[in-house]
């Protein structure tokens, strides 16, 4: 373990280097954890086995994030533990977290910690661990006011310079995908109700888009044409016509695009509204997506367009 406790000052760091907590049971994940905080200069408070995690966590003050590798063996409910603990620091503001798991636990993870600051990774390659534990070890904004509030003018340049090399940092992972930003949008209101015909019309209209949209992808490569926002929202779409529901790692497999990016894009999508989180009303634990009534509204005006319109329809 590197430094002690005491070192540690009010936003969770070791002098002016970030402080990270790791815990994995994968030796290889480890690894790559490990050498993804040294780009980035952060210290290592504890690397320590999945089962040690709470219990250590219990014992911090604060830290600048947590960084957690769970593997095809991890159970889901001490994933569900791990997964809301995160989400509870996040929320507290106590620190930031990166959830590392495989295809199998995305939906566990996913319904344990939705927090925007807890980044979850999906068998990610090292540029994109390095670029989620180097977000992830910025300095939070819940904590700017504090350290503006020393009035310590050398501290402030400290913190632009720190910004500004991740920042450098993150310009060269050129694989690693940037965190979507959303537009301003025109407003509409939810759909009217339609009949199961008008439903079923629509439903099939839909499907005519993803098959198109797939096709494509047999003559091109598809990260020609990679919208994993629209491939999603049609996905929805056509789910909502057809009354069905859709998990977090299905609606990843729609977007046709790696997990980490999707879901990075869900929990985007989902801060602005447009994605709803519903949980299973026979197991609480999981996490179905669905349209908000506004993009559902949006989504059928554009349907109504596309039919005047059917050139337009890509």
């Amino acid at each position: 373990m590197i430094g002690t406790e005491t070192e540690v000052n009010s936003v969770g760091r070791y002098g002016d280097a970030p402080s990270v907590l790791v815990a994995s049971d994968n030796i290889s994940g480890g690894r790559i954890i490990e050498s993804a905080l040294a780009a980035i200069d952060a210290r290592i408070v504890d690397s320590l086995p999945l089962a040690g995690l709470e219990d250590r966590l219990d014992r911090m003050v604060s830290i600048s994030a947590v960084v957690v590798h769970a593997d095809i063996g991890t159970p889901a409910h001490q994933l569900e533990r791990i997964g809301a603990r995160l989400n509870m620091m996040a929320t507290e503001g106590a620190g930031r977290g990166v959830l590392i798991v495989p295809a199998s636990l995305i939906d566990t993870a996913f319904g344990a910690a939705g927090h925007s600051d807890v980044q979850i990774l999906c068998q990610p390659g090292p540029a994109e661990v390095i670029a989620a534990v180097a977000m992830a070890c910025t300095t939070r904004t819940s904590r700017l006011n504090d350290v503006a509030g020393l009035a310590d003018g050398r501290r402030l340049v400290q913190l632009s310079e720190e910004i500004g090399r991740i920042a450098r940092t993150l310009a060269t992972l050129a694989e690693s995908p940037p965190t979507p930003s959303m537009p301003e949008r025109v407003r509409f209101a939810p759909p009217p109700p339609m009949t199961a015909d008008v439903a079923a019309a629509a439903g099939a209209q839909v499907r005519a888009l993803i098959r198109a949209r797939r096709t494509r992808d047999q003559f091109f490569r598809n990260e020609l044409f990679a919208d994993p926002a629209w491939d999603m929202l049609l996905d929805l779409m056509a789910a909502r016509l057809e009354h069905k529901r859709v998990s977090v790692s299905s609606l990843c497999i729609a977007a046709a695009v790696p997990a980490t990016t999707a879901l990075r894009w869900i929990k985007s999508m989902t801060d602005e509204g447009l994605f709803v989180r519903r949980a299973d009303n026979n197991d609480g634990r999981r996490i179905f997506i669905e349209l908000s009534d506004e993009a559902s509204g949006a989504m059928s005006a554009y349907l109504d367009w596309l039919k005047v319109n059917p050139a337009a329809m890509v």
